[in-house]
């Protein structure tokens, strides 16, 4: 590729960054780093009706907290600025005259109540009314009306918008880089408003001027915008520009296959779809991000990676530098890409297990330390904690150290930190209940004597580790020909209070011995 790589991200700050957003500013961030190129945000805001306020820095925030800062954007200017639409707005009036001048375009004049008419009266006959070659000559525009009661009309301050001349009678060759080679009959293309009285271009107008003024080479975006590739490749023609290469990535399907993925999907089946959490300023309503639902932003942008495109191996983690490396738009698909709940989860669990112990025990520790207040203040003292041993415990504050280790047991089982407590609660907590389906299974009649025999064991045990453990209980068990299940069940039953946690003799180590002993003497008592 030997043109420079420009590319751009151009989302209207019109509330929180869908997802499918983000999988379109994901490809445009590869492409450009893989081309060595630039990766550019540009804050489409011409629609100022539309425009929500904290919209615009939540897209930077999303962008930055998935690891692919813009190197151009209203934040971070380069030669090409502003970055705003609506601080270029100066600029796009002339290209709309150049246009007019040209003949590539015309004033209309026609009011909405006229429009609203002709629809309404071509439905009435089972048509669909289509403002363009055949009917131009016969609404209120420049092309019908005389010079002079055109300008008398702008001279006037009548209201009107400038439209796009579309050809008669031609085939468009369009070229996409997924897609490939598109023809299009410019006799079913309606002429499109490029331009307000207002003094606001349209999207179509202000798109086409930016992407040539900011040197765009590549634009890579969303399929709903391919209905648009037609006017867009005849309005660089008209101005007499090279257009960019066109690539439109397939949809992000429902998980189900069928239709667009929506917020109300997410909220149906549990799942966010934005980025960030948003709350919405109007009326305070709360979405769900993915990263307060604790996803990393490396799962993430995994999954974003494979809605749509396939590298063509059975890889399927990669960092965010194997992404680029291996990206290829050759690669993405034309179908629509279905999104699954589980597989996103899939790949967060992965990323679970490259997370540094330590990074994660800053995390869970208040998480820690929040619930044992809750359960401190529920039943008037912390059930465990006295009996923990100085080196666990300072105060009513568990060592963020004892929180790594306790990580470092658990973590296999867990897809989100938020899965840390359920898993571990035991480790700083004694069980004050205990289930009863495991109880029935676990505890016979010779339980008792058993679990007795093992305090007994324990007791003995002066250099308190798992390897000690290990040896004595179950050379015990061994020698006296008992079924490890008939011990090492009602055992796990009594530290935990459930059939569940890690090794029973790392869960033994970590309490410490006294606290251990007085789990299995109440375990007998109670049970």
């Amino acid at each position: 590729m030997t043109k420079n790589v420009r590319v751009r991200f151009a989302p209207s700050p019109t509330g929180p960054l869908h997802i499918g957003g983000v999988r379109t500013a994901l490809f445009n961030y590869l492409f450009a780093k893989k081309h060595n190129g630039t990766f550019i945000l540009r804050i489409e805001d011409t629609d100022q009706n539309r425009y929500v306020e904290g919209a615009e820095q939540y897209i930077i925030d999303a962008l930055n907290w998935c690891g692919m800062p813009a190197d151009e954007s209203p934040v971070n200017s380069g030669n090409y600025g502003p970055y705003r639409q609506s601080e270029r707005k100066a600029m796009y009036k002339q290209y709309a005259d150049e246009l007019i001048n040209s003949g590539n375009a015309y004033y209309a004049f026609d009011t909405s109540e006229e429009l609203d008419f002709h629809r309404k009266d071509h439905e009435a006959k089972g048509k669909t009314f289509i403002y363009n070659w055949h009917n131009r000559f016969k609404l209120k525009n420049s092309l019908s009306l005389s010079d002079e009661d055109v300008k008398a009309k702008l001279d006037a301050g009548d209201d009107y918008v400038i439209r796009f001349k579309s050809p008669q009678n031609e085939t468009l060759h369009l070229k996409d880089s997924i897609r490939g080679d598109i023809k299009i009959d410019t006799n079913i293309l309606d002429d499109k408003v490029l331009f307000k009285s207002d003094g606001m271009p349209t999207y179509h107008l202000a798109n086409i001027v930016d992407d040539h003024l900011m040197e765009i080479s590549h634009v890579i975006r969303g399929e709903e915008w391919l209905p648009s590739l037609a006017l867009h490749y005849q309005l660089y023609t008209a101005f007499g520009w090279q257009a960019p290469e066109f690539a439109h990535l397939p949809l992000i399907l429902k998980p189900t296959g069928k239709g667009k993925l929506s917020k109300r999907d997410g909220d149906k089946l549990g799942f966010p779809v934005f980025p960030l959490e948003w709350k919405d300023p109007k009326t305070n309503d709360i979405s769900r991000g993915y990263k307060e639902d604790g996803y990393f932003p490396e799962a993430m942008v995994n999954f974003l990676a494979f809605l749509g495109w396939n590298p063509g191996t059975e890889q399927e983690i990669f960092s965010l530098e194997e992404l680029v490396a291996a990206f290829d738009l050759n690669k993405v698909n034309k179908s629509g890409a279905r999104f699954d709940p589980d597989k996103t989860k899939w790949f967060n669990h992965h990323y679970m297990q490259e997370q540094d112990n330590d990074t994660l025990a800053k995390v869970f520790k208040p998480i820690v330390d929040n619930k044992l207040d809750v359960i401190a203040s529920e039943t008037k003292q912390s059930a465990s904690l006295d009996e923990i041993t100085s080196s666990q415990v300072s105060g009513n504050d568990i060592d963020v150290n004892y929180v790594e280790i306790v990580i470092g047991l658990i973590k296999e089982r867990a897809t989100f930190i938020s899965d840390f407590w359920d898993l571990s609660h035991f480790f700083f907590t004694a069980p004050i209940s205990y289930d009863e389906k495991a109880s029935k299974k676990a505890f016979k009649d010779s339980t008792k004597a058993i679990l007795t025999e093992v305090i007994s064991i324990v007791n003995t045990i002066e250099n308190f580790t798992v390897e000690n453990l290990q040896t004595d209980i179950k050379g015990w068990v061994t020698s006296n020909e008992i079924g490890f299940g008939k011990v090492m069940m009602p055992l796990r039953l009594a530290l935990v209070g459930a059939l569940q946690g890690p090794d029973v003799f790392d869960i033994m180590y970590l309490i410490g011995k006294a606290e251990s002993l007085k789990r299995i003497s109440n375990a007998i008592e109670v049970i």
